[in-house]
């Protein structure tokens, strides 16, 4: 049986690579991220509607303080 670079056998080469989605979630929450994208509508090249899109992804613990002034709504 030869092993190759990453570990696996060739048994294992076929199976699944990475990290669980729990486990990914789940570090997701801890650390947080954010997604951004551009959403455009055109017609014949000339653009109509431009929409940005920004979203935070993250866990609230009521151990960590708010990051604002107030405490928030929180």
């Amino acid at each position: 049986m030869t092993i190759d670079a990453w570990g696996t056998g060739p048994a294992e080469a076929h199976g699944p690579i990475g990290v669980p989605l729990v486990d990914l979630l789940d570090r997701v929450l801890a650390t947080g991220v954010v997604i951004s994208g551009d959403v455009v509508i055109a017609i014949a090249e000339v653009p109509l509607v431009r929409l940005s899109l920004h979203a935070l992804l993250s866990s609230v613990n009521e151990r960590v303080p708010a990051p604002w002034a107030d405490g928030g709504p929180l």
